[in-house]
């Protein structure tokens, strides 16, 4: 078949749409813990907010009229996405006031009007608005002389229409929080209620005829070359101020809103009725995450899983004694991150460690690493710190660390130019008796503690010297003009990466044809590079089993008769976020497996430095290949996706298989079995 018909590939966006529809599940699934529903659901909001933010304004503002792989132009994609999301807000506002809150108020907890309030409850709303709400509140005017005013992105508004054609904006302040407790146990009314009810005295001498709630998504799409920028980060950080007041690319609204007053609304946004969205409840589900999470609702959540000490590391004074003797690897979030803090601190304070180098993509706001890479480089280590400033939505953060590192000593590099860097990677280099020898940690996931804790990702302590080799030269590469054609055992993005997977992929095709064993199992976060996709299709046209467990995107299509009929992918939504990149090739037998920093992205193969790092100690081979091998085997979390792009639960016959419960027992063992070996 050819395989450029547009027939054979998922449009991307729609794809993406596909994938919040399973976390919008979870919230719909009653087997759930009511709060971690009400979680799930919040998660769904805010991936909206970020697809309006970013995917729709690309589509949006688009000078690109050829179509995609799925046949699509960036118009048509428009208005797909746009239909489909449509369909998803109201699942949204369904599962929240038919499900979520009926559920609530049997446990007790309440919502209320400001009409349903007791007398105590009113006369404490009143002095609540009297006094601090009041103070901070801004009624902005919509006429001749005040034009129409400029809104926030993603802030709550009331839109008060008065007697005479007047219009009127008031901002839900965000300096105080949104969900208000009440007297009374576990209840509460929404900020916006309490404004409401006392709107007259925003607006004394005229009459408010209606109010109505309107929030507005902006472009928030930083597009920055950086090639002719002498400060980069300065320019960043102009951009960040701009963020809020971005293109409107989205309006949501009550269903309160008159005619006349949804005209002026488009009209002074610039938005047809297309890109406005009735909601059936307050608006900005993504609020209820902090209520959802709040202590004292612990019950009505999960039980907590911690984090497993990792045995290797456990009772040693030294960490590179233990690196010295053998390869370890750390599966987060079943085993702690505290190794990984660990090996900087430790780094820090050792007098015989030279250098340390480091990558940082995303990180906390009170990132013990970092503090542990000032505290280096007080001690007077050679500290040199890639931070990559165009890590989406954590900018901000990354600028305040970089200029905080820069202040104390460290030699901080912003990247290449035109590449985001995403790799993971962490080395140190130390003076022994026998030698300078180099540390390293390699990694799937951020340096970031508090994401740790909830993303799944493995890391490799190593100090392999072929392996140290290659991260040298990857940090001379990134910090340097060095212009490396050859690595011992990486892959480096964009500069062999996708010829080597390609290498491995043939591989298995040629092994097909010869009757040698031959299979491909992947697992990463999104499959959206097309010319990777062909070559899995040439892969199973040739025989080649090929199992894919893809949380997010996926455009390629399974069970396609003739094409794809050898492919079948899977997709977990869970408590935890599946986050890890693993690819394992059956290699005629001798199974090869590779962690990486890179999903099958166009993004990531291209426009990135990412690397994939084979792992050699067999143990760990084993343990990797298990732990996928649990992934593909769970029958509680997993879904199957279908020729059509659509997704369904895999059949729960015969015992449950819960991989990250599993996960998270395996651990338990592990670590019981090194503390009581016999």
């Amino acid at each position: 078949m050819n395989l450029d018909d547009a027939s054979l590939y998922n449009n991307r966006e729609l794809s993406w749409l596909e994938f919040n529809e399973r976390v919008l599940e979870e919230a719909a699934d009653k087997t759930n813990p009511l709060m971690e529903r009400l979680k799930f659901l919040a998660i769904s909001a805010s991936n909206l907010d970020e697809f309006f933010m970013v995917r729709v304004s690309s589509l949006m503002f688009s000078e690109i009229e050829t179509p995609d792989a799925s046949g699509q132009t960036p118009r048509e994609q428009l208005s797909a996405v746009l239909n489909r999301v449509r369909e998803m807000v109201a699942k949204q506002y369904a599962c929240f006031t038919r499900s979520i809150l009926p559920a609530m108020k049997k446990e007790g907890i309440f919502f209320l009007t400001y009409d349903a309030l007791n007398d105590e409850q009113k006369k404490f709303s009143d002095d609540y608005f009297n006094d601090v709400i009041y103070q901070v509140l801004t009624p902005m005017a919509i006429d001749r002389g005040r034009p129409f005013p400029a809104i926030n992105s993603r802030t709550v508004n009331i839109f008060a229409e008065l007697a005479g054609a007047k219009y009127a904006f008031v901002q839900v302040p965000t300096v105080v929080p949104r969900i208000v407790k009440l007297p009374g146990e576990f209840s509460y009314i929404l900020l916006e209620n309490i404004i409401i009810a006392h709107i007259n005295k925003l607006f004394h001498g005229h009459t408010v005829l209606r109010t109505s709630l309107v929030r507005v998504t902006r472009n928030a799409d930083i597009d920055i070359s950086d090639e002719d920028i002498e400060d980069l980060l300065d320019e960043m950080a102009r951009s960040l101020r701009g963020r809020r007041w971005g293109e409107p690319v989205r309006i949501e609204k009550s269903q309160k809103l008159s005619k006349n007053a949804t005209l002026l609304l488009e009209n002074a946004l610039e938005l047809s009725d297309e890109h406005s969205f009735i909601i059936n409840g307050a608006p900005d589900l993504s609020a209820w995450f902090g209520f959802a999470i709040a202590p004292e609702f612990a019950h009505l959540r999960h039980a907590p899983v911690k984090p497993k000490p990792v045995a290797a590391f456990e009772g040693v004074e030294s960490m590179f004694e233990v690196i010295r003797e053998k390869d370890i690897l750390v599966h987060h979030p079943y085993m702690s991150f505290s190794p990984v803090i660990r090996f900087v601190q430790e780094a820090a304070a050792d007098p015989h460690v030279l250098a340390i180098k480091q990558t940082l993509y995303r990180v906390s706001g009170k990132s013990p690493v970092i503090h542990a890479l000032i505290k280096a480089a007080e001690n007077g280590k050679q500290v040199s710190v890639l931070v990559e400033l165009k890590a989406r939505f954590d900018e901000e953060n990354n600028i305040h660390w970089a200029k905080l590192m820069e202040k104390s000593g460290i030699h901080v590099i912003y990247g290449l130019s035109g590449l985001k860097t995403h790799c993971k990677v962490c080395l140190v280099v130390r003076q022994e008796d026998d030698a300078i020898r180099r540390y390293m940690h390699l990694s799937t996931g951020n340096y970031n503690e508090s994401t740790a804790k909830i993303y799944t990702d493995f890391g490799l302590f190593t100090c392999r010297d072929s392996f140290g080799q290659d991260t040298t030269q990857l940090f001379n590469l990134l910090t340097g003009y060095s212009k490396i054609t050859e690595w011992e055992k990486f892959f480096v993005a964009p500069a062999t990466l996708r010829p080597e997977i390609t290498r491995l992929i043939e591989n298995e095709i040629k092994n097909a044809a010869k009757g040698k064993p031959s299979a491909i199992t992947a697992k990463m976060n999104s499959l959206t590079d097309i010319e990777m996709i062909r070559h899995l299709y040439r892969a199973s046209e040739a025989g080649v089993k090929i199992r894919l467990l893809v949380r997010g995107i996926c455009c390629l299509k399974p069970g396609i008769p003739g094409v794809s009929e050898n492919i079948f992918v899977s997709s977990i939504i869970d408590r935890h976020l599946e986050h890890s990149r693993v690819y394992i090739f059956e290699n005629g037998g001798k199974k090869a497996v590779y962690l990486s920093s890179a999903d099958l992205m166009e993004r990531n193969l291209n426009r990135r430095v990412e690397i994939m790092f084979p792992v050699e100690d067999e143990t760990l081979r084993e343990e990797i290949i298990s732990s996928v091998e649990m992934s593909l085997s769970d029958n509680v979390k997993r879904r199957l996706a279908a020729p059509d792009g659509t997704y369904t639960r895999v059949s729960r016959r015969g015992n449950p298989v819960h991989s990250q419960l599993e996960h998270h027992r395996r651990a338990s063992i592990n670590l019981r079995i090194k503390n009581h070996p016999d």
